[in-house]
């Protein structure tokens, strides 16, 4: 993401890339190393995204802008609600209301955390993303405070009586991400 990002041109095109880790945590470039409460065995990497720390693992989909903001006609604020809608949406499919927080980015139902988002702009151009819980163990939040917010619950769509896989929800999720940008050309 940082060689595509410092290689881009003008004529470069969008892309978004979508992506499974493997269990991992990353902590954002201002993020609190205390924000890690218990080592579990799980490695901890620093990244230069926003944000704090957060889980990423098998069963989350995750999905990377990189978005040439100034041609879309695109602030920093309109791309993460752009990216916040685009989950709420999805999840409105399927008959499940979820919310923006304030001064806490990512999708939430109720108080519980379903997407975290975390984004690096560099030259007008976005890389990082946003990183959806469907169906994965859940267990290794408990070891952080998700997003520096000490005992911050975290769902699932599965939990929710969604019954998507991880593939069929990084489809709708691109679909839904591609609409919102799209409303911006």
């Amino acid at each position: 993401m940082q060689e595509f990002t410092a290689t881009r041109t003008a004529e470069t095109a969008d892309e978004l890339w979508v992506c499974e880790h493997p269990p991992v945590y990353t902590l954002g470039q201002a993020g609190k190393p205390e924000h890690l409460l218990t080592d579990i065995g799980i490695p901890l990497v620093k990244i230069d995204r926003g944000g704090q720390i957060t889980y990423h693992g098998p069963g989350q989909v995750v999905v990377y802008l990189l978005i040439d903001l100034p041609r879309r006609k695109l602030k920093v604020r309109e791309i993460v609600a752009g990216i916040e809608q685009a989950v709420i949406d999805l999840l409105a499919e399927h008959g499940v209301v979820a919310e923006r927080h304030d001064k806490a980015p990512g999708v939430y139902i109720g108080p519980a955390k379903i997407a975290a988002l975390g984004l690096r702009i560099r030259k007008g151009c976005s890389y990082h993303g946003v990183s959806l819980n469907v169906d994965m163990d859940l267990s290794p939040f408990a070891a952080i405070n998700p997003c520096g917010y000490p005992g911050m619950p975290v769902t699932q769509t599965k939990d929710l009586g969604i019954s998507l896989t991880s593939s069929q929800a990084a489809q709708a999720l691109t679909r839904h991400l591609r609409a919102q940008l799209e409303r911006k050309e």
